[in-house]
């Protein structure tokens, strides 16, 4: 994933920036996996294939880091693209969540907290970020792993559903990983209430 805060991801300038503008690596690859959404929902919701649907759901986890890191290596930072990864990242997860919701596959209550978080705290930074002009932060140690432990726990919860050999196993994982990564989130977004304050008061 993109992190427009980090000086080593500075757009390119001049001619770089004109030659790749929206066409690069970086994009192409959040396209792919944003197209990968529609396949998710028809293989869980459509055919009724929670397995399919798990490795989907667990591969666009796993590839979240790839675009951020073709942008990096290959010097082809967009300012589309930063606003391009964290936009799909979020339509992927969001829509994601929902679907498992809706096929009930993973508990409400815990769906219900993941989303509520989300959608509260997510949706303000937008907000914040897009509309009053804050100052990006940098994601800390422990939300990388909050989003790392939730990323797994949801495809494992849908394996669990699924009635394969060794269901029970994906099940137990889930049941470990979900409330660590759950309280995780919600540590982590009380701790960036200082850095969003600080941000917006540099902002004005």
């Amino acid at each position: 994933m993109v992190n427009p805060d980090d000086p080593s991801m500075s757009p390119a300038t001049g001619s770089d920036q004109r030659i790749w503008g929206i066409w690069t690596w970086p994009n192409f690859i959040t396209l792919v996996r944003l197209s990968c959404l529609p396949v998710f929902l028809w293989l869980l919701l459509g055919r009724d294939d929670r397995a399919a649907a798990a490795w989907i759901l667990l591969a666009l986890g796993a590839t979240d880091w790839v675009d951020g890191w073709v942008a990096r290596r290959f010097n082809q930072v967009s300012e589309f693209g930063k606003m391009f990864d964290p936009t799909a990242d979020r339509l992927l997860f969001i829509v994601g969540l929902l679907a498992i919701m809706i096929d009930g596959s993973a508990p409400l209550w815990f769906c219900l907290l993941v989303f509520v978080r989300e959608v509260l705290f997510g949706g303000t930074v937008a907000i914040l970020t897009l509309f009053y002009k804050m100052e990006r932060f940098d994601v800390t140690y422990l939300g990388k792993w909050a989003t790392f432990l939730l990323m797994g726990v949801f495809p494992a919860f849908v394996m669990s559903a699924s009635g394969i050999r060794f269901h029970e196993f994906f099940a137990a994982a889930a049941w470990i990983a979900g409330p660590i990564g759950l309280a995780l989130s919600y540590y982590t977004a009380w701790q960036y209430i200082p850095t969003i304050r600080a941000n917006l008061r540099r902002s004005r």
